[in-house]
């Protein structure tokens, strides 16, 4: 990397002291350069946006922020007294080749604009007019390479009132704007690293949509090879995986991909996303996978994997054993093989196989269902398990459930001992070995509610890996739960050693639920990224009411309670349970008030900017403008009162009504200074633009859908 900095800064060197190449610039420029802005003046405090305007001669091109071979165009500002510039805001690049067809870089060509935010002090003089100075130099290359420079002025003056706009370049910036680099809900983006090669995968959030076309990644920091090949394959569920390769010099120990995923078709129907902002963290595929296919391993890394997984299940079966519906079963089982072989240890031996084997039969009749369920799930669409957000938040309620009855918010099983004991065989001194393998059989059904929080994560793995090794998975873990017991049978002394029930195992229990809470809030983690801000809302109402339905059950079903009482456990759990499923369900639109992914009525939300506002102003459309934030109580009732109706929605839909949310979650200069402008210090704050007012109209701060409606139907008529 410093390497190749450092050739870079020479060749630049180089051409600053060419008088030839100085000579070709100065009689044929290459490139044109100008300072421009969408607005001629501003107001104190209100940020605008400009740019430097890079007209390019026909086979010439300059340079992105990461240039490959070459060096980025950039900007030094000489501004007034409390004035602030920001960064260049890069939009996204192309391959830049020379005439044989090699990469020789990453820029651009053709009419470019690098946008940038200028913010004016609060207390500027309105009627002043100021000079914007800025000092740009780039280095413009076709067979040849000339640096370029230039000192732009852009003079503005501070107003009080509402800005003047320039329409011709307001459009081609409000373009050039909606264009640049940013991450899409609508896809997700990971990435693993194997020594020098990468795998990028890219997948939709919904299937059936847009297709992006001709993919490339441009890195922002050289880790990437910009000239090293890369390769796109389909992943056939809608997504990409790009097989990229590390560039010789890049560092060892980076953790995340950063960079650029461009389209020459975009990543949206309407074709302005062009580039996709990449930020992931790497993934290191253990040894012997292969990073270009997150799906492949080598045979060795297949058989490591799976012993791992095998032997967590195998642990797993032996801890089953430590519960304390099934510990205490140990020492009645093996006394009733002696007594019913005699005290011959064949026999006794015979009948601890047996009852290893009823123990496996359960298990793989527990893993048919869910392979069963499992290919039924895959018909509904599921394929992708862990990639869907209802699987996922049916896995974390069931994890939750589990974990509170670890907890002992709630019992199943308290007479799984007893149900054993009293079998009928179990009393009964025949050697029959069909009765040892009924009573494995029967053990484990007894026993399965005790240990369901331990088949929690078999459970989801039976669901998200393949038939053949879930089946084995499950086997391992019968062979886990039943070793114990052939060791008992061998040597049934052993089971006067065994420790006694007692206190100890329910606190190790108790203890065992954190990792299932931990795991439960991993999910939701993970459901934050795929159901969305709103989504996530409802996620954690329903994992509330799921707790709450448990309880109630475990509060009114205690043993002894009366046959009223348990049934209205029964019931509530059922009710309250059910309710709270529904409401997290992701993609419900109570959850969100928004609508489903589904709805065709649904209100997207697009990110305020004073830029956007004046875009869809200039469309002639009707704009609602939503302050809003996280920690505000009132936002999160306006919005499920007003967008949670149906009514509301499809008058947005069918009328064209632009949203526009600007979120004050965390701190944002822009939003204050635009609250202070309607001199509001707090949210919420609705606003709603009318085609061809310069004046919104300033909506009450508790909202009802009537009241909502009522604006945007006036805002509508009076753009007619």
């Amino acid at each position: 990397m410093k390497l190749r900095l450092l050739s870079r800064a020479l060749t630049f060197c180089l051409m600053m002291v060419s008088p030839r190449l100085h000579a070709a610039a100065d009689a044929a420029p290459a490139v044109q350069a100008s300072l421009v802005a969408a607005e001629a003046s501003v107001q104190p405090g209100r940020p605008i946006t400009v740019a430097l305007r890079l007209v390019h001669a026909p086979h010439w091109h300059t340079y992105w922020s990461n240039p490959g071979t070459g060096i980025a165009t950039s900007v030094t500002w000489k501004l007034p007294p409390g004035w602030i510039a920001g960064e260049i805001q890069w939009p996204a690049p192309s391959v830049i080749r020379d005439r044989s067809g090699a990469v020789v870089g990453t820029g651009y060509e053709g009419d470019l604009l690098l946008p940038m935010t200028l913010t004016p002090p609060a207390d500027a003089v309105p009627g002043q007019t100021v000079a914007i100075e800025a000092s740009a130099a780039w280095l413009m290359c076709a067979d040849a390479c000339v640096p370029g420079s230039a000192r732009l002025t852009l003079p503005l003056t501070v107003v009080n009132d509402l800005p003047r706009t320039d329409p011709a370049v307001g459009e081609k910036l409000r373009a050039v704007l909606a264009g640049l680099p940013r991450a899409d809900p609508a896809w997700n983006v990971s990435a693993s690293r194997k020594d020098g090669d990468i795998a990028l995968a890219i997948t939709p959030r919904e299937a059936g949509g847009h297709a992006p076309q001709d993919l490339r990644f441009f890195s922002t920091d050289g880790l990437v090879g910009y000239d090293l090949p890369q390769s796109v394959k389909p992943d056939g569920r809608g997504g990409f995986v790009l097989s990229l390769t590390v560039a010789p010099d890049a560092p060892r120990q980076v953790t995340e991909l950063t960079g650029v995923v461009t389209s020459e078709n975009g990543w949206r129907s309407d074709g302005q996303l062009r580039g996709l902002a990449v930020n992931a963290a790497l993934v290191i595929a253990v040894a012997g996978e292969r990073a270009s296919d997150p799906g492949a391993s080598a045979p060795a890394t297949a058989a490591a994997s799976l012993a791992g997984t095998l032997v967590l299940a195998f642990v797993g079966g032996l801890i089953l054993n430590l519960m304390p519906c099934v510990f205490p079963v140990l020492g009645i089982k093996i006394l009733g093989f002696v007594n019913q072989a005699g005290h011959q240890r064949s026999r006794v031996v015979i009948h601890g196989l047996a009852f290893t084997a009823g123990v496996l039969v359960s298990f793989w009749a527990l893993a048919g269902a869910l392979a069963i369920l499992r290919a039924g799930g895959s018909q509904l669409g599921w394929g992708f398990q862990l990639q869907s957000a209802p699987f996922v938040f049916s896995l974390a309620v069931l994890l939750l459930v589990f974990a509170l009855n670890m907890s002992g918010l709630f019992e199943f099983g308290l007479g799984a001992p007893a149900m054993v004991s009293n079998a009928p065989w179990m009393q009964k001194p025949k050697s029959n070995y069909v009765e040892s393998l009924l009573t494995g059989v029967l053990a484990t059904a007894v026993a399965t509610p005790c240990s369901a929080p331990f088949l929690a994560p078999a459970l989801g793995a039976a669901l998200a890996v393949s038939t053949a090794l879930s089946f084995l998975i499950f086997t391992t873990i019968a062979i886990g739960l039943s070793t114990p017991y052939l060791l008992l049978s061998i040597f049934p002394q052993a089971v006067k050693v065994l420790p006694r029930p007692g206190v100890w195992m329910e606190t190790f229990k108790q203890f065992m639920a954190f990792p299932l809470y931990a795991t439960v809030g991993y999910l939701v983690w993970v459901l934050a990224a795929q159901a969305g801000d709103e989504g996530l809302r409802g996620v954690l109402f329903g994992l509330v009411l799921v707790a709450m339905a448990v309880w109630i059950y475990g509060r009114w079903n205690a043993p002894g309670a009366s046959i009223g009482r348990v049934r209205f456990g029964l019931a509530s759990l059922i009710v309250v349970g059910g309710f709270g499923v529904w409401l997290g369900w992701p993609g419900h639109e109570a959850a969100g008030g928004t609508g489903s992914a589904n709805d065709k009525t649904k209100v997207v939300w697009e990110t305020w900017s004073p830029e956007a506002v004046e875009r869809l102003r200039a469309e002639g459309r009707t704009v609602y403008v939503d302050f809003t934030a996280r920690w505000c109580a009132t936002c999160q009732t306006n919005k499920q009162m007003v967008f949670g109706s149906a009514q509301v929605r499809s008058f947005f839909t069918a009328n064209r009504i632009a949203t526009l949310r600007a979120d004050w979650t965390s701190r944002d200069a822009r939003i204050t200074a635009e609250l202070a402008r309607y001199q509001r210090s707090a949210v919420p704050f609705n606003l709603v633009w009318k085609p061809g007012t310069d004046q919104p109209v300033v909506m009450p701060e508790i909202l009802t859908p009537s009241l909502v409606l009522d604006a945007v139907r006036s805002a509508r008529d009076s753009g007619q």
